[in-house]
């Protein structure tokens, strides 16, 4: 059977079925065992579990999961793919394919039925364009899933990573921070791919917190008040959390002031704890 972890094996495949890469569906091929194997590692694969693919692409981390996992549900939306998936992945009968878009696949069916209900191991290598609400979706569902382990672009896992003060810090780090511990595994560069991206990638794990570090006691309208904060950086969280038009410009300098912040504090200043709290008392000002 050929592995396809290097360049010579994967584009045999390429050309074997006379692929037309897609841009539209962020398509780059890993064509590096160490990467790979990296991954697999990274997100503690064993013979007891289920993993959730998403975007197999032409079955190059399929394979290696196949061989570490007890079965393994690959999504993939580019219907030209299917064939390719069925003969790269002949030789595993521990694989099921389904050609569909992540973000409208039922999920939770998929668990029920592969996994008995109890929580999958998601790996992917995402397309840089549909990371964020691919991610959001896993998570904002709550969904039973014990950790993520995926390759986006370099800037986005800093993004995950950071904590207030810094320029990447936003509404993609807290909502990570709030469901996962997120960790760098390794960068990895343009040449492990075909064809190669214009920028550096890296894999971050996320472990699922099975309890939430912080209590909001509306996370709906937590997440709603971090949106509004980072959507224009530069306004302070007087103005930007007034712009949702919910509370009123008084009720806002309340809530600063009970947490000792000045009127003039922007959203990245606050920490994911202390977006909690100023929630809480927003809500509270409202029930008054």
């Amino acid at each position: 059977m050929a592995y396809l972890g290097n360049s010579k094996n994967t584009l045999e495949i390429v050309k074997k079925y006379n692929l037309s890469i897609q841009k539209k569906f962020g398509q780059n091929f890993l064509i590096d065992s160490n990467v790979l194997e990296g991954i697999v590692e990274a997100s503690g694969i064993t013979k007891d579990d289920c993993v959730l693919e998403i975007g197999p692409g032409i079955g190059t981390m399929t394979q290696y999961l196949a061989e570490n996992a007890r079965e393994v549900v690959s999504i993939e939306i580019d219907k030209a793919l299917i064939p390719i998936l069925k003969d790269t992945l002949s030789e595993y009968n521990n694989v099921t394919i389904i050609n569909n878009d992540v973000l409208k696949t039922d999920i939770e069916e998929i668990v029920r039925e592969h996994n008995g209900g109890k929580p999958v191991k998601v790996v992917a290598n995402l397309p840089y364009y549909i990371t964020t609400p691919i991610i959001m979706r896993l998570f904002e569902e709550h969904l039973p899933i014990d950790s993520i382990t995926v390759m986006v672009q370099k800037e986005v896992a800093d993004r995950m990573e950071t904590g207030p003060g810094s320029k990447d810090y936003g509404a993609l780090s807290l909502a990570v921070q709030y469901y996962a511990k997120p960790s760098t595994v390794m960068v990895v560069p343009p040449s492990s791919f075909i064809p190669q991206p214009g920028v550096s990638s890296e894999i971050i794990h996320l472990e699922c917190y099975k309890e939430l570090p912080v209590t909001a006691s509306d996370e709906e309208l937590m997440f709603r008040i971090i949106r509004a904060a980072f959507n224009q950086r530069r306004k302070t969280m007087l103005n930007s959390v007034s712009s949702l038009g919910e509370f009123s410009k008084a009720d806002i300098q309340s809530a600063l002031e009970k947490m000792g912040l000045s009127s003039t504090v922007r959203g990245e200043a606050l920490s994911l704890e202390e977006f909690a709290a100023f929630s809480d008392l927003l809500k509270a000002s409202k029930v008054q």
